[in-house]
């Protein structure tokens, strides 16, 4: 397996991760927590009842920036991966790191825009799915990288 076959698995294994960051932290439920409960981008949870949350601009702007994350990021996913198991194409490569770099543009839209709705909050907490989102973005960063070294 050369350097450049190497370049583009870790590419792609980057990209999965980034996906698996971005979905689990899009679908739970723990973005904030405050001293009665938690809540997500879909539900607010207060003493073990969990009800949906009614609809903010700016929250539904997170969601949507994270749902069209992940959607794009599976998108360049099976890109990558076709890349990698077959001779990569240079327009197949320069629309998978497109893709890559789309996703985390997207992403950091989404946690910019909830940090900023939720940071001046006294009694708010930022949580672990939070902190997800946060951790697949250098991931995409890396994986559009890794993939880009296949152009040449």
């Amino acid at each position: 397996m050369g350097v450049k076959r190497s370049l583009q698995s870790g590419g792609t294994l980057l990209t999965i991760l980034a996906n698996v960051l971005t979905v689990l932290s899009t679908a739970t439920n723990y973005w904030t927590r405050h001293h009665q409960g938690h809540s997500g981008l879909w539900q607010e949870c207060t003493k073990n009842t969990c009800s949906n949350i009614p609809c903010q601009t700016t929250l539904a702007v997170t969601a949507a920036c994270m749902v069209l994350t992940a959607g794009f990021g599976i998108v360049a996913m099976v890109m990558g991966m076709r890349i990698t198991c077959h001779k990569g194409e240079p327009l197949r490569a320069r629309t998978t790191v497109s893709l890559l770099f789309l996703s985390g543009l997207l992403l950091l839209t989404a946690l910019i825009g909830y940090t900023v709705k939720n940071a001046w909050k006294d009694d708010v907490f930022f949580s672990w799915s939070y902190f997800l989102g946060w951790l697949a973005l250098p991931f995409y960063i890396l994986a559009g990288n890794l993939d880009r070294r296949e152009e040449g």
